[in-house]
């Protein structure tokens, strides 16, 4: 069973900068499987950015691309979530979560079985 904890979000002014973390513990952990989503106040859950099979190409969604960039420290099992150039529309809670090794997509919630119990990100204008 893997387990998910994010840090590092918090109240930032539009245009600012936030990094998030995500750190995973339990049984033996693949970083390139881990994704972010995030949902935004009377919205549905969305994806934002994940990794393909090998972990050599990133995914965004249209919405945070030239802006985000999903990074990975295998050694610590972490995954993290630079996020720049922040607008308000960004406000949202954030998820990291694990994507089962049978995934159909890269952006589909439910391939993802396994998420953190988010953090929240706020960008004042």
């Amino acid at each position: 069973q893997v387990q998910l904890v994010e840090s590092g979000g918090g109240l930032v002014q539009d245009g600012g900068s936030l990094r998030l973390s995500c750190a995973a513990s339990g049984r033996t952990f693949n970083t390139y499987r881990m994704g972010w989503f995030r949902q935004a106040p009377g919205k549905e859950r969305e994806f934002v950015a994940t990794f393909n099979r090998n972990g050599d190409r990133a995914y965004y969604a249209d919405s945070v691309k030239g802006r985000f960039t999903i990074s990975r420290d295998n050694a610590k099992n972490t995954v993290f979530l630079q996020m720049s150039s922040l607008k308000p529309e960004d406000t949202a809670v954030y998820y990291c979560a694990y994507r089962t090794q049978y995934y159909k997509t890269y952006d589909g919630e439910a391939d993802y079985p396994t998420w953190g119990p988010g953090t929240q990100v706020t960008v004042s204008s």
